[in-house]
C-alpha cells in the first residue's frame, strides 16, 4: 500500500523570535530572510548562526543582495556566491534565490551556477518566477537549472487567485521539480488551495497575522498553528 506523503508547511520569518514561534506552531521548515518588507533579502551571518543554534527544523535561507529587481550586476552576482558559501558554513539546509535576464526571463546559466555552488544544499527558485512573461516556459527554464523547487503564486497577487495556474504548473512539473504555492496563504484558504492545486508543499509569511515589524509572536504562533492544523486535517 502506498503511504501518502504528508503536506509540508514552510514559514518565512526575519527574526529568531518569529522562527521559534513558527516552529512551536508546527512549521516544518523555515525560510530565513532579512527585511521582509522589501520582499526578503539575505539575512546576516549572525542571524543565520543564532537561528541554526536554536531552531530544530530545516532552515532555507534567502540569497538576495538587495530588495530591487532580479537582474543582477556582476558584482551582485559575486555577492550571491559569497552568501551561498556563508549559508553553507553556518549550517543552513537550503537556499532560496532567483535571477532574471534583462528581458525578465529566467537567467538559466547564472542560476545553474548558483545551484551547483549550493550543492549539496537544495535550491528553491523564489517568486521572481512570477515576474516572467511566460510561466510554462519559465517552468522548463528553472528545471534546466537543476533547482529543486519553485515558490510561486501562479503569477497572481496570491496563491488563491493563482490556483488554476498553479494546478497546471504542478501537473506540468510532475516529478521533475516541486511547485510550492505561496503568497496570501492562511488557515481560511488553505483547504481551497490544496484541493485546487494538488501541491504538497506550501509557503506562508502570514503577513496579515504578524505584519512586518510586529513583535506579537504569540499571535504569530497561533496563526501558524491554525494553518498547520488545517493542513493536517487534509492528510
Amino acid at each position: 500500500m502506498n503511504v501518502r506523503e504528508k503536506f509540508l508547511l514552510e514559514i518565512s520569518v526575519e527574526s529568531v523570535e518569529a522562527a521559534l514561534a513558527a516552529e512551536r506552531g508546527g512549521a516544518d521548515r523555515i525560510e530565513l530572510c532579512g527585511d521582509l518588507s522589501a520582499g526578503g533579502v539575505t539575512p546576516s551571518a549572525e542571524l543565520m548562526t543564532v537561528a541554526r543554534s536554536r531552531i530544530r527544523v530545516p532552515i532555507f535561507t534567502m540569497i538576495r543582495p538587495n530588495g530591487g529587481d532580479f537582474a543582477y550586476s556582476a558584482g551582485e552576482f559575486a555577492t550571491m556566491q559569497k552568501e551561498i558559501e556563508i549559508a553553507k558554513e553556518f549550517g543552513m539546509n537550503g537556499v532560496v534565490l532567483g535571477i532574471h535576464n534583462s528581458n525578465h526571463h529566467i537567467d538559466v546559466a547564472r542560476t545553474r551556477k548558483l545551484v551547483e555552488l549550493a550543492r549539496p544544499l537544495p535550491t528553491t527558485f523564489h517568486r521572481a518566477f512570477d515576474g516572467c512573461p511566460d510561466l510554462p516556459q519559465a517552468l522548463e527554464d528553472v528545471i534546466r537549472t537543476d533547482a529543486a523547487r519553485i515558490l510561486t503564486s501562479g503569477g497572481a497577487a496570491g496563491a488563491r487567485e493563482g490556483a488554476a495556474v498553479l494546478a497546471r504548473l504542478v501537473a506540468a512539473a510532475g516529478n521533475r521539480i516541486v511547485i510550492v504555492p505561496g503568497a496570501g496563504i492562511n488557515a481560511s484558504n488553505i483547504v481551497e488551495i490544496v484541493e485546487k492545486t494538488r501541491a504538497r508543499e506550501f509557503h506562508s509569511g502570514l503577513g496579515s497575522t504578524l505584519p512586518y515589524g510586529s513583535r506579537d509572536y504569540e499571535k504569530f504562533e497561533d496563526g501558524v498553528r491554525e494553518l498547520a492544523e488545517a493542513m493536517s486535517r487534509l492528510e
